[in-house]
Order: structure tokens, then sequence, then C-alpha cells
């Protein structure tokens, strides 16, 4: 398979069939999966910033206790 004509930066290879999730330019080699470092930049601002987030379902705590087994008790270790 042969790398795209144009890739992001003209010093790196592009990656085949891969595109930039951010811009949808050909991936290169140097910034994987990216296509520059402008790009991987982007990305992890937006992780950084919150964008991105993995949804949490949100629990009352005094409900997790009554759900949670009994506590065992701690025994002194020997050394």
């Amino acid at each position: 398979m042969k790398a795209p004509k144009n890739p992001a930066n003209e010093n790196d290879r592009a990656i085949p069939a891969e595109k930039c999730p951010i811009c949808g330019q050909p991936a290169t080699i140097a910034h994987r999966p990216f296509c520059s470092k402008r790009c991987a930049d982007v990305d992890l601002a937006r992780w950084l910033g919150g964008t991105y987030a993995i949804p949490v379902v949100e629990t009352d705590p005094e409900e997790d206790e009554e759900d949670a087994p009994p506590a065992r008790p701690r025994t002194p270790r020997e050394d």
C-alpha cells in the first residue's frame, strides 16, 4: 500500500490508511496517531481541560456503606 502523497509534515513519512483524529490528515510515524505535534497538543489540551471525560454515575456514600460487607477486624501482625 502506498503512503499518501501529501503528509502533514513533508519530512515525516505518512502511515497508510490512518487519519489524524483531530484534523483528518494522514497520520505520521513521528506523531502517531496524529499528523503533527500541533494536533497531539490539541488532543492533550482537550484531555487536560475536561473536554474528554469518562461518564460516572454518582452514588450516595451512605448507600455504599449499607451494601458493603462488614469489615473484618484487623489483627496485629507478628514480626
